[in-house]
């Protein structure tokens, strides 16, 4: 179960500093943190866990109560590159930088075990079932190479001429 929002505008490091809070936390608690956490990091990662756990919910049918953050990962994005005019003709650089996001979210480790059984339950089921025959896959063909003679050198010295 994972998010990735792209392009947010906020350096990395100031992102990072915000994603060390939550980091390895319940997702419910997480998202109570950075709720009232005062950066602007916080409202995005607010929105990337959110839509992780969203994930999870809809597409995996997990409970939210369950859900961990396994990672959160605040990489660096694409530099806009602006500049500032100052005297005589010359520009300041202005770089804006931009971050990557991604959060995963996953189970915590007791509900692993339960969600393994039931796995295990129904490959057992699976197993129970007849299985189809399957063809045994024919050798493939080995292509023989031609043999070639190499043929000699002519010695230089004597010269060849047909009678």
């Amino acid at each position: 179960m994972k998010a990735i929002a792209r392009h947010q505008r906020i350096s990395s490091k100031k992102a990072n500093l915000v994603a060390g809070l939550v980091r390895g936390q319940n997702a419910e608690n997480a998202l109570a943190i950075l709720k009232h956490t005062p950066k602007k990091a916080a409202h995005m990662l607010y929105k990337v866990i959110k839509s992780a756990v969203s994930n999870a919910e809809n597409n995996f049918k997990q409970k939210k109560d369950n859900l961990l953050i396994k990672e959160i990962v605040v990489t660096e994005g694409p530099t806009l590159k602006r500049s500032i005019p100052i005297s005589r003709g010359r520009m300041h650089p202005i770089l804006k930088r931009t971050a990557h996001i991604s959060v995963t979210v996953g189970l915590a480790e007791g509900e692993k075990t339960e969600a393994k059984e039931k796995v295990k339950a129904v490959k057992t089921e699976k197993a129970e079932e007849p299985a189809t025959q399957v063809r045994p896959i024919p050798p493939k063909k080995t292509i023989a190479k031609k043999i070639t003679k190499k043929k000699e050198p002519r010695q230089s010295g004597t010269p060849t001429t047909k009678s």
